[in-house]
């Protein structure tokens, strides 16, 4: 019995939730097909139904991540916008979130072996979301809000990833700390 394209197009958007998941939790490289196929319901023969190649997935599931982030961080308005975000994303509730991550600061180092295509939705995004923050540095001039803007996601993704990173929770929570007053310092 053949799916209608709407149960067809919900099975993929439900393999492409999945493996954002999955490759968030796990890594792209530790996350093997048959893992999101599993994970998803389904089996692992109707993968290529979908996508040509796993490449092909992560792209689309990495899209799909920064797409979310994007749109949590745009919701953030007003004078205190650029603080609402920068103290969601650098958080401790967002070090610890294993179900909605940002795919730079969980997968930067397999990101930058990734295929073209998956670099090129990386980059997009990044710029995405320093675009969003250059308009909430309204108050400066546009080549340094811009600048700036570079600075703080630099500053945002790597915090996360090295609070990740090391062993010690006091020194994770330091980094997260350290790094919210850094950006908002006056």
């Amino acid at each position: 019995m053949r799916k209608s394209r709407q149960e067809t197009a919900e099975t993929r958007e439900r393999i492409v939730d999945t493996a954002a998941r999955e490759f968030g939790q796990h890594g792209i490289a530790e996350t093997g097909l048959a893992d999101v196929m599993a994970a998803a319901g389904l089996t692992h023969g109707g993968f290529y139904k979908h996508f040509d190649s796993k490449e092909h997935l992560v792209a689309e599931a990495i899209e799909k991540s920064l797409d979310s982030m994007w749109l949590t961080m745009e919701k953030a308005q007003g004078d205190a916008a650029l603080e609402t975000i920068v103290k969601e994303y650098v958080s401790r509730t967002h070090r610890d979130n294993t179900q909605e991550v940002c795919p730079v600061a969980a997968l930067g180092s397999e990101l930058r072996r990734a295929d073209e295509r998956t670099r090129d939705v990386v980059s997009r995004g990044i710029l995405r979301v320093i675009s969003l923050l250059e308009k909430r540095l309204s108050d400066l001039p546009p080549k340094e809000a811009k600048s700036r803007a570079h600075a703080i996601v630099a500053a945002m993704v790597g915090s996360v990833f090295l609070s990740r990173i090391v062993t010690s929770t006091k020194l994770s929570d330091s980094i997260l700390r350290d790094t919210r007053d850094f950006i908002l310092e006056p």
